[in-house]
């Protein structure tokens, strides 16, 4: 694959200072290719420029644009920016650092190119992902595990390695038109980063990336996943199901997670060894499972890795049992799909819900666990959408909203009952997001009854409230620790 658009002296703009930038700045000058850094914090630019790079804003960048041969983009940026649409406009290349990645490693820059296992979806795409890296160490094969999980994949090739298992976001995809991994999965596809794709119908086409390499992985039990597996251009195309698989398929029959993609009948390890509770964490390991088999991974290999598998933090994570009461941080549930697969592995839920919605409907997941709620408690920007779908969906659920504004009057709609709205203020030193989860593992507490499950599972993102899903988990777990005192 040609790397022409990268010869020294070329002149590259790298949109966006944070990690992503980071690395591709420090790839970029080993290359001897010239950068220009664009970001929108005038912090980050002097920081930058005091390093002795080129530093600009925005509009400066866009209205310059056609001084650059190549657009490099942090994958948080989307089209619609106006120094992407500018370079769109111009006619200049844009590409993500995944991009960059995938044609570095094609040409042999860090040595023979790995094969590349890559894993997306709404839901599930960080447990598939280090499953799957678990299997192949479990294996004794040599792989790194990068991506959206955490270590760029350019920080990754730059160590020896045969293979890495990767985690990507529609938005790396979306910047990544020329990756054709070893082998690829769509986990599910469900409302999210709508704000950011603009439709549904583009939310599909970047997650449908992965399935241009040998082998296409998808969920069959998830409608618009499996839509996309007969046009998928790999020539082996594999699905997974909770249920009996057919020849071509992963699924699960009496007890056991079983192959019949890459053999006749292949019992791969029992369901009761899964770490991840409910539904989600059985079709994560079939995923897992199907990536590794591509690779002739061994069954013993695979029972190995799900029986040792730890789920990472704010992760469907229990924090504590108290009073009969489990307290559960599945923080990293920021969309809807993702909390559904939360709250259905438990029977009773008191969910702790809210955020940022980024585009999506709540109305169907409200549905579809309703019968296991037992009360809400709401807190962020979007809270009165949660309200207004548990009100359609679920009237008879008691529900406690958390604003930190003025609002803090009774109100009622026609559908659903009187709902208390409690002001919550922070005090001076104390993070807002902070005084927010502590009154709303307060208030979930006085709704739950011993066997019950207090869930952190929001539906949305983090940033309204708190610095990232870590922090809303952090918040979450300190305010139960502080019920035990």
């Amino acid at each position: 694959m040609t790397l022409e658009p990268l010869a020294p002296g070329t002149q590259v703009l790298v949109t966006g200072g944070g990690v992503t930038g980071q690395s591709v700045l420090s790839v970029l000058r080993s290359l001897g290719v010239p950068a220009t850094l664009c970001d929108d914090d005038p912090a980050t630019r002097q920081r930058y420029a005091d390093a002795g790079l080129a530093a600009v804003d925005p509009s400066t960048a866009a209205s310059r644009i056609g001084d650059f041969a190549l657009v490099i983009t942090s994958p948080g940026f989307p089209p619609t920016a106006p120094v992407l649409a500018a370079a769109a406009a111009a006619g200049v290349p844009i590409w993500g650092d995944v991009e960059l990645a995938w044609r570095l490693d094609a040409s042999g820059h860090y040595g023979p190119p790995r094969r590349w296992l890559a894993v997306t979806g709404t839901n599930g795409k960080t447990t598939t992902t280090s499953m799957l890296h678990a299997m192949l160490t479990a294996a004794g094969l040599d792989a790194r595990l990068c991506g959206n999980i955490g270590n760029p994949v350019l920080d990754a090739l730059r160590e020896p390695a045969d293979l890495l298992a990767v985690e990507l976001s529609s938005f790396q995809l979306h910047w990544a038109p020329s990756l054709r991994p070893e082998a690829g999965v769509v986990l599910n596809i469900a409302e999210d980063h709508l704000d950011w794709h603009g439709s549904m119908a583009d939310y599909a086409v970047a997650k449908a990336r992965v399935l241009g390499g040998r082998v296409a992985v998808v969920g069959l039990d998830d409608q618009r996943a499996a839509a996309l597996l007969d046009n998928a251009p790999a020539p082996v195309r594999v699905g997974f199901r909770l249920g009996e698989p057919a020849v071509g398929e992963l699924g699960v029959r009496d007890g056991q997670l079983i192959d019949r993609a890459f053999a006749d009948d292949l019992a791969l390890a029992a369901v009761s060894s899964i770490p991840v509770p409910g539904p989600v964490g059985v079709l994560d390991a079939l995923a897992a499972a199907a990536l590794a088999r591509s690779l002739d991974v061994p069954a013993t290999a695979i029972a190995d890795a799900l029986a040792s598998f730890r789920v990472g933090r704010h992760r469907a994570e229990l924090v504590a049992v108290v009073d009969g009461i489990s307290y559960v941080d599945d923080s990293k549930a920021t969309n809807p799909h993702a909390a559904v697969a939360s709250v259905l592995a438990y029977p009773r839920v008191v969910w702790i819900a809210g955020g940022l919605l980024k585009g999506a409907s709540v109305d169907e997941a409200v549905a579809r666990m309703a019968s296991r709620l037992v009360g809400a408690v709401l807190i962020g920007r979007d809270r009165d959408k949660v309200a207004e779908a548990l009100s359609r969906h679920a009237p008879d659920v008691p529900v406690v909203e958390l604003v930190t504004g003025e609002d803090a009057d009774m109100h009622a709609t026609a559908e659903s009952p009187v709902t208390p709205v409690t002001r919550v203020v922070a005090l001076p030193g104390e993070a807002p997001g902070s005084r927010v989860m502590a009154a709303a593992v307060a208030a979930a507490r006085d709704i739950a009854a011993p066997g019950d499950t207090v869930l952190l599972a929001p539906a949305g993102a983090s940033f309204d409230q708190f610095t990232g899903y870590a922090d809303r988990g952090d918040a979450f777990a300190a305010a139960v620790r502080a019920t035990t005192r």
